[in-house]
């Protein structure tokens, strides 16, 4: 007999040796309690196990389960938390329906796979040099900005202060920006919708970029079209 959620082994009455029984109960409660795995993605056990190493490899042999609906493990090699639902193990975050934190998230879905994405992009520019300088993130085609942001991370040579924008529109997100290590910027705008890919451009003001470190975010919604 075994019990129902865990199947760990039950004594039987006037059982002889009942110490295998209770040993092998203890075994299975601590690999199950506080559930981890080293990996989810192996398509077999690994060659050469260590007790403790691997849940479910106790006292020198597998011991197989089936997870119950609800059961939950950590995932070592992802840090992620995955939980068993309907048959399959989701991410705690789509199991619970709650919000990740990342730099891409998706915050709303239909059900034919139509979203809406938040995301934040993020670059530092570093060694500026020349009149302007372009960064290699960009604004995708679709994408609604909120805002870009920036930080001088190292100090600005050759400029008194710089802008912050696209070609065509140099301070569309900040202007006279500090040269300063530290100085920041939350260039907040409409938001805007944006129909094609817009890379961000850094102007000097005063003279060239002779140097310097600035490090920019570009924050924004991207919605996506149902699947087929």
């Amino acid at each position: 007999m075994t019990s129902p959620n865990l199947a760990l082994p039950l004594l039987s009455a006037a059982q002889a040796q009942k110490h295998v029984t209770v040993n092998d109960a203890l075994s299975r409660l601590d690999g199950l309690v506080q559930l981890s795995v080293k990996d989810r993605n192996l398509a077999a056990p690994p060659a050469s196990p260590v007790d403790g190493d691997v849940v479910l490899f106790t006292g020198g042999a597998w011991v197989r389960f089936s997870a119950n609906e609800g059961w939950r493990v950590w995932v070592e090699d992802e840090g992620v938390l995955v939980v068993r639902v309907g048959g399959a193990w989701l991410m705690l975050e789509a199991a619970l329906n709650l919000l990740k934190r990342s730099h891409s998230v998706e915050v709303a879905l239909s059900a034919n796979g139509a979203s809406i994405e938040l995301h934040v992009e993020e670059e530092q520019l570093s060694g500026l040099s020349g009149a302007t300088v372009a960064s290699a993130i960009a604004i995708p085609d679709r994408a609604i900005v909120l805002a870009v942001s920036t930080r001088t991370v190292t100090a600005v040579l050759g400029a008194t202060s710089y802008d912050c924008g696209i070609s065509g529109q140099p301070a569309k997100f900040g202007g006279s920006l500090g040269v300063a290590a530290g100085s920041t910027n939350v260039g907040v705008i409409g938001p805007q919708a944006f129909y094609a890919s817009i890379p961000i451009v850094l102007t000097a003001n005063g003279g060239n970029f002779t140097g310097g470190d600035v490090r920019i975010a570009i924050q924004y919604l991207l919605p996506t079209a149902p699947s087929a």
